[in-house]
């Protein structure tokens, strides 16, 4: 795991924080059960069950892990401050495409946050990268893995 810092809003932290609360007292008590519930059934070393229930606790304890450690990083995006115009993490802005004129409008949030079907994007991808630091008006030419998109800004907020 990486030690950058994790963007996130206020809402965005109280959700992986109510995750976290969720899968330390519900989920383990109740993949704890499902082993218990397994091991009582005998041999354990040709037991579907157990080695599900095993599973399931390993992937649990590795999604706390990445939770934990996304928290102990996170950085909260001040969404009230002024952006000056500039695009930053927590802005909106409002995009017009070149290649066919339509308009879109997204919100650069961290990466954990991120949910492009939203309209939230994340700072580290390709285009809320690009769009970072640039203001109205500014033509911004991006470079995705389905190739190179131009667009303009037409607001920031």
């Amino acid at each position: 795991m990486t030690d950058k810092p994790t963007y996130l809003t206020r809402e965005g932290r109280a959700r992986l924080e109510a995750e976290l609360e969720y899968l330390m007292t519900v989920e383990r008590k109740q993949i704890a059960e499902r082993i218990a519930a397994a091991k009582e059934l005998g041999d354990i070393s040709e037991s579907g069950e157990y080695e599900d229930a095993k599973k399931a606790q390993a992937l649990l304890e590795g999604r706390i892990r990445e939770l934990k450690h996304l928290l102990s990083r996170a950085e909260l995006i001040d969404e009230d401050q002024a952006s000056n115009g500039e695009v930053r993490v927590g802005s909106s802005v409002t995009v017009r495409f070149e290649d066919d004129g339509s308009e879109e409008t997204w919100t650069i949030v961290g990466s954990a946050e991120a949910n492009p079907r939203q309209g939230r994007i994340s700072n580290e991808s390709p285009l809320g990268a690009a769009l970072l630091g640039k203001r109205a008006r500014n033509k911004v030419t991006v470079h995705t893995p389905s190739g190179v998109m131009k667009l303009t800004i037409l607001k920031v907020r």
